[in-house]
């Protein structure tokens, strides 16, 4: 696998002599409104501890697909990641007050939170589907079947999936919590009937599950996943630019294959990235 330097080393030196001679400490930008790079040689990284197969924290680290994208980019900025449990409702907060430099977390890019953060990529594009009970005992076929009260809907607060399902399916009876996997532990307790959310997601969740819960395989929306960075931060580029290389070199479709392909069947190709502004 290609590893591609970004900064030159005597760059990144001086970089690190310029910031220890001001009055700052090692990591700018802590209110989250300078758009400065991080000049320390830690990357805080926002990401989801309970995520199968993109974020979980282990005894041996976080793994997953949003973490090795993470690790890669901080190791082509010459850095070290250093990672933060970041859930749906609080990534904009740890953007906007500078508790992490950036977010990799299951994160769509949509106009609502662009108006207050910036994204680098997208690096994937999932959509949004449905996970049941093994077999299906409700007959759940689609979003259609949750526009009822007969059918009790999980997904997570702050989320594009709540946003999503509250208007395609506005008569559902909805059931939130602050992370995906207590969803499952509901609807394993018989106290909800479905969950929404993104299908690489649900795809994780199913496959811990030992064949109790199973997806629906319809999904009803694109949701491109995007790393957030706070507004003007020069990292959005500068991630632009580590991506591009990834897929350029078969470095994203390795990451991929390593981790969400251990249980998906096929690599899809990375998007196209927006590098409007760059």
């Amino acid at each position: 696998m290609k590893r591609m330097i970004r900064i030159p080393l005597l760059l990144l030196a001086f970089a690190m002599f310029v910031a220890a001679c001001g009055d700052d400490d090692d990591t700018s930008s802590d209110d989250g409104t300078g758009g400065e790079t991080p000049s320390g040689e830690t990357l805080k990284v926002g990401t989801k501890y309970d995520q199968p197969l993109f974020g979980v924290n282990t005894p041996d680290g976080v793994v997953g697909f949003d973490a090795e994208i993470a690790r890669f980019i901080a190791d082509e900025l010459g850095m070290e990641v250093a990672f933060q449990e970041a859930v749906s409702a609080n990534r904009e907060t740890f953007l906007e007050n500078g508790t992490v430099d950036m977010v990799v977390a299951t994160y769509t890019i949509n106009d609502e939170r662009k108006e207050q953060v910036d994204f680098a990529g997208p690096y994937y594009i999932a959509g949004q589907d449905i996970m049941v009970e093994a077999g299906n005992p409700k007959g759940i076929t689609g979003i259609d079947d949750l526009d009822s009260a007969d059918i009790k809907t999980c997904t997570v607060e702050g989320s594009t999936s709540l946003a999503n399902l509250n208007s395609m399916a506005p008569d559902a009876a909805v059931t939130t919590f602050d992370t995906y996997s207590k969803c499952a532990d509901a609807m394993g307790q018989g106290r909800v009937d479905a969950v929404t959310t993104d299908n690489v997601i649900l795809l994780g969740l199913a496959d811990e599950s030992d064949g109790a819960y199973e997806l629906v395989e319809n999904p009803f929306t694109d949701e491109p996943y995007g790393i957030g960075v706070a507004k003007g931060s020069e990292l959005r580029c500068q991630i632009n630019e580590i991506l591009q290389a990834a897929y350029d070199d078969g470095t994203w479709a390795q990451i991929y294959e390593d981790t969400v392909g251990a249980v998906a069947s096929v690599t899809p190709d990375p998007p196209a990235i927006d590098n409007e502004g760059c």
